[in-house]
């Protein structure tokens, strides 16, 4: 099992973020992307016989990993419908939520799944592949604006309006359907010196609306409020700003815009305290063996 494991993903940032979470041996812990099982086999090791841990993943291919323990719990679902899976499972509040929002290293080596364009594959990108539509349906059915959108907010990408153009006219000859055919329609935007990087803002903007992840983890944040106990613990590793964003206004306003909201005195009214002030990030000895691992943030927040 442990091989089947590693290969599926190599943790991130995983002794800080098992830390961050201040683990009680019997306490009531959610791992919200539960994939190959390590964090939740870190917690697991952590926790009395008292203690419980309950673990969210849409993806059928992480029930391979699901381990034998008694006080284990796996739910098969986005990690959007906590509070839903929390009530039927009869938890009122949880010690610890914690959420590594990276794809994991299954996903991007798996060609048959569409997320990496080392492969050529069809371009599937979808977390749940039982359901919902597929980047290929995306690419080949939006409007010209939407594409834009998508490509824009999601990949911060400059040239978004004139790519979108080009996507449109591109599958009026063929559709677009693998990761080939994709890179050659966005060949002509890139620069040599950018060139890995511009191929990931494009892949990255289309699985996020593939999985609709951005909706998902503000969904998943408003309910942190409610769910957790006084004193309990949110650790969230983000892969990209936009991600780092929403959690970071979040953490310290409770809200995703970041506005302040005070009380007459003055003071700043907010759900949460940081744990730290500085965001956490890989130490160089950590990318050396983990490139993968160069882009994560982890903050950690504890309800007041």
């Amino acid at each position: 099992m442990q091989e089947s494991v590693s290969y599926y993903h190599r943790p991130v940032l995983f002794e800080e973020s098992l830390n961050g979470l201040n683990i009680q041996p019997d306490g009531v812990y959610v791992d919200v992307t539960f994939g190959g099982g390590s964090h939740s086999r870190g917690i697991l090791q952590c926790l009395g016989n008292e203690g419980r841990l309950y673990a969210f993943d849409q993806d059928a291919d992480a029930e391979a990993n699901i381990p034998a323990d008694s006080r284990f719990t796996f739910v098969r679902s986005n990690f959007r419908y906590l509070s839903n899976f929390m009530r039927y499972h009869g938890v009122k509040a949880v010690d610890g939520i914690l959420a590594d929002l990276g794809v994991s290293s299954h996903h991007f080596d798996n060609a048959a799944r569409g997320f990496s364009f080392r492969f050529n594959g069809e371009l599937d990108m979808r977390m749940n592949n039982r359901n919902g539509k597929t980047a290929t349906d995306i690419l080949n059915t939006y409007s010209e604006a939407d594409l834009s959108d998508i490509f824009f907010t999601y990949g911060e990408l400059q040239f978004a309006r004139r790519l979108a153009s080009h996507i449109v006219a591109a599958r009026t000859q063929k559709p677009i359907q693998t990761s080939e055919g994709l890179l050659e329609v966005v060949k002509p935007f890139i620069h040599r010196d950018k060139e890995k990087q511009t191929i990931a803002q494009v892949f990255q903007s289309l699985r996020i609306e593939t999985n609709s992840e951005l909706d998902s983890l503000n969904a998943l944040l408003r309910q942190t409020v409610s769910i957790l106990k006084p004193g309990g613990r949110c650790v969230v590793i983000t892969y990209h700003s936009l991600e780092d964003r929403m959690v970071k206004n979040f953490f310290r306003s409770g809200n995703q815009t970041g506005e302040n909201v005070e009380d007459l005195f003055g003071n700043r009214i907010t759900p949460f305290k940081p744990v730290n002030n500085k965001v956490i990030t890989p130490s160089t000895t950590e990318i050396a063996s983990n490139p993968r691992a160069r882009s994560a943030k982890l903050r950690i927040a504890e309800k007041k």
